[in-house]
């Protein structure tokens, strides 16, 4: 067989808008089933030609035909139904973040592993072509030695308009680091392939919903690079990162949302040291990518290109930039 059936659990905006999409245009994946709680799972089927729909998360992970599943539920009900999926035989896409403790992933990895499943977390942007030819400049010497890396992912949220969106919900996991500056983190560990050893963050959690909504940080690396990143709900959507180097500057302008363009097309800026620019496009899907690639591992018994472990020690970056934030001080890793 060449071709993974696929479960939804939850009817989630990016599911409907994103994921769905990218496994009925991808060549081995099909999406067999979807359920719901909110008793949509149904309109959901209709409106994209799904052929089961069901009431529970609990009878979807009883299907049999099922093979994979992809979690986009809030972020503290992330644990629970990895595991579950994974004790049904289930091999899993999680939404980011896989979870808010570092011990937590570890425990959904563990389950994953004794159950010989696959699991991989969905940060979808990675798998566009934009980042791998970023690395290849790099590693080609094109910007000289790498210094410094800078991004941000912003965006605005009406507050008042939003009172019940799961961002601002802090029983939920939400918080501008959790949801956008998580990507900064991690594309600063991906595209630098560093470990940091140091975070220093500041940021301000709203007074009634008690999230971050806005934050800055740099992380230091052992290899005396640093990277600098800002969050925001509360600022015009930017989503780019660009690396200095001693011999000139890669700049990537829209890192986190390319598939927010036609067919996934973008430019990279590569700056030479004495101002002298140019640009190359490239263009992918990264929704449809990172799925197809994840059905391969599953289909040739192969592990991800974005491992579990890799997913551990994100987290616990991320986690150590709330610390930072919550006592005003650096915090070692």
């Amino acid at each position: 067989m060449n071709i993974v059936k696929w479960g939804i659990l939850s009817t989630a905006n990016i599911a409907k808008k994103a994921i769905i999409p990218a496994l009925q245009t991808s060549k081995n994946t099909e999406v067999s089933a979807i359920a719901s709680i909110s008793g949509k799972a149904g309109e959901i089927a209709g409106e994209f030609s799904i052929p089961k729909a069901y009431g529970s998360y609990e009878e979807l992970l009883d299907d049999e035909e099922v093979q994979a599943v992809y979690i986009p539920l809030p972020n503290t009900l992330h644990k629970e139904w990895v595991t579950k999926a994974a004790r049904k035989g289930k091999h899993v896409l999680c939404e980011k973040p896989a979870a808010l403790t570092a011990e937590d992933v570890k425990e959904m990895a563990d389950v994953c592993r004794s159950n010989n499943v696959l699991f991989m977390e969905a940060f979808m942007y990675q798998f566009h072509p934009q980042n791998s030819r970023v690395k290849e400049l790099i590693a080609e010497g094109a910007i000289g030695e790498v210094r410094q890396m800078r991004s941000a992912f912003t965006f605005k949220l009406d507050f008042e308009k939003n009172k019940q969106n799961i961002r601002l919900n802090k029983e939920l996991g939400g918080g501008s680091i959790w949801d956008v500056g998580c990507y900064c983190i991690h594309s600063a560990r991906y595209i630098l392939n560093e470990e940091p050893s140091e975070v220093f963050v500041k940021g301000e959690r709203h007074e009634g919903f008690g999230v971050d909504t806005k934050a800055a940080g740099i992380l230091s690396f052992k290899n005396g690079i640093t990277a600098s990143f800002e969050c925001s709900f509360e600022q015009p959507m930017k989503d780019l990162y660009e690396i200095s180097g001693t011999k000139g500057t890669i700049k990537v302008p829209f890192a986190y949302r390319p598939d927010r363009f036609p067919a996934g097309e973008v430019q990279i800026k590569i700056i030479g040291e004495k101002g002298e620019e140019r640009s190359e496009t490239l263009k992918g899907n990264p929704y449809e990518i990172q799925v197809s690639h994840f059905s391969d591992c599953i289909l040739n018994g192969s592990e991800p290109a974005y491992s579990p472990e890799a997913t551990i020690k994100n987290v616990q970056a991320i986690q150590a930039c709330y610390q930072s934030m919550d006592t005003s001080a650096a915090v070692r890793l």
